[in-house]
């Protein structure tokens, strides 16, 4: 599973020009499932992402997390972050999961950051979204599990 985190300061995603999340100061996640994710893989990048310590505190240093800060999340499916352009010019996507798999793991994903209490907003599974955002910083971090581990 891969993440990748944008720290913003509002950020919302349309689905056919309608708004279907949106949220002031917190994460901007994209999130791409491969073959092989699992329960494991959620628990442990949901743990290092939440607690990250990736927003300023008062004396503007990297020492808070989405928890300290009760940030939001605009959690946003991203299956083109398992796209293979090794050969050629047009990208494969075979090692992103199969739909039914990644939207399982996906829906898992979001109801386990809330279970977080972290409050989220999602774009739609599948949909042709567009996304924006203020970078915070630009503060952008990537995360990778493998195995139910951070590589």
């Amino acid at each position: 599973m891969k993440l990748v985190i944008q720290r913003s300061k509002e950020a919302h995603v349309k689905v056919a020009d309608e708004i279907t999340g949106q949220i002031n100061s917190g994460l901007v996640v994209l999130v791409g499932i491969t073959h092989d994710d699992t329960e494991a893989d959620l628990d442990v990048l949901i743990q290092k992402m939440i607690n990250l310590r990736i927003f300023p505190d008062e004396s503007n240093k990297l020492n808070l997390s989405l928890v300290d800060t009760k940030g939001s999340i605009l959690s946003i499916s991203q299956f083109t972050l398992y796209a293979d352009v090794k050969k050629g010019r047009r990208p494969n996507f075979t090692q992103a999961a199969k739909p039914e798999k990644a939207n399982e793991l996906y829906e898992l994903f979001n109801e386990k950051l809330r279970q977080e209490n972290i409050h989220v907003e999602t774009g739609e599974f599948g949909a042709m979204m567009d996304v924006s955002l203020v970078n915070d910083g630009p503060v952008t971090i990537t995360l990778e599990s493998v195995a139910g581990k951070i590589i």
